[in-house]
């Protein structure tokens, strides 16, 4: 296995599943994901506009101009090339545009051997998880819970709402195991 691309809605326990694998599986494995992007993009991207908007501040709703999405493909591509250049790597994503998101990242990973997993979390645990937190915009839980899974296909689902991180850890494991 290359890649193990963990999707799911803000808050949804990704970065935790994916600290977990890290500490599980054998070799290293980079974390790398939207959030990385993000804290990497010069602020003026962050305010809507050609950049992405609604992470700072709005109701929740994420929108994405042409400047981030070139960027953000940009990303895709680059992380493709640390996996082909031998690097493990755990991807933290929000799929914004649904199977589309899924279909750009599939199209960077081609030839990859690669995991596709669900990180599912019923939008009111997502939607406390993100209070609790303190440094998300209020609602954007809630508002991707499912949008980000619609349309999407998967090789596993795990859900954060039901089971802890490393339960779900260990579910990813047994299914790289099952891939042979």
């Amino acid at each position: 296995m290359h890649v193990i691309v963990l999707n799911g809605g803000s808050s949804s326990g990704k970065s935790s599943l994916a600290r977990a694998l890290q500490e599980l599986l054998p070799e290293p494995w980079l974390h790398l994901g939207t959030d990385t992007l993000v804290a990497a993009l010069p602020s003026r991207l962050l305010t809507g506009g050609d950049g992405i908007g609604g992470v700072t501040d709005g109701d929740g709703t994420v929108e994405v101009g042409p400047v981030f999405a070139r960027l953000d493909a940009a990303w895709s591509v680059g992380v493709a090339a640390m996996a082909r250049a031998g690097a493990r790597v755990l991807v933290d994503e929000v799929f914004l545009g649904g199977a589309a998101s899924q279909q750009r990242w599939r199209s960077a990973l081609e030839g990859l051997d690669v995991l596709w997993v669900g990180v599912r979390c019923a939008p009111e645990v997502a939607a406390a998880r993100e209070a609790a937190r303190g440094d998300r915009v209020a609602g954007m839980a809630a508002a991707q819970a499912s949008a980000v899974h619609e349309g999407v296909a998967y090789d596993l689902v795990v859900d954060t709402s039901q089971a802890s991180p490393g339960d779900c850890a260990e579910s990813v494991l047994a299914r790289m195991a099952n891939c042979g």
